[in-house]
């Protein structure tokens, strides 16, 4: 396979933002996908770096780059664990996923955690 140089298309992201908010539902629906765009965010800017194409990581992961190129777009595809693990890995990444606890944890029980708080 020939060598391709990849050159990154420079993008004010937020200039973009900034122009999009504007659009009524925008800023709800973006926020709906909010730890979408984190996750694109972060596998863009790691080929980025890496200098890859999207054919390139194709090629290490073993699959397409229309793949790739899904895998690269939020919102449209859910990726199994093992797919962000052969990006990851195409991109010379390791792969990190985290449970965070949030600020206010959310008021859930069970039957069985009530039972034994009522006795």
């Amino acid at each position: 396979m020939a060598e391709l140089k990849y050159e990154p298309v420079s993008h004010d992201h937020d200039a973009f933002l900034k122009n999009a908010q504007k659009r009524e539902g925008f800023r709800k629906a973006y926020e709906d996908l909010e730890e979408e765009y984190i996750l694109v965010h972060e596998m863009l800017s790691a080929r980025s770096k890496s200098g890859l194409t999207q054919e390139a990581v194709a090629e290490l992961m073993g699959t397409t780059k229309s793949a790739v190129s899904r895998l690269e777009s939020a919102g449209k595809h859910a990726p199994s664990l093992t797919t962000l693990k052969k990006y990851a890995q195409a991109v010379g990444c390791n792969l990190e996923i985290k449970l965070l606890p949030r600020s206010c944890p959310p008021n859930h029980s069970t039957g069985r955690a009530k039972k034994q708080r009522d006795g």
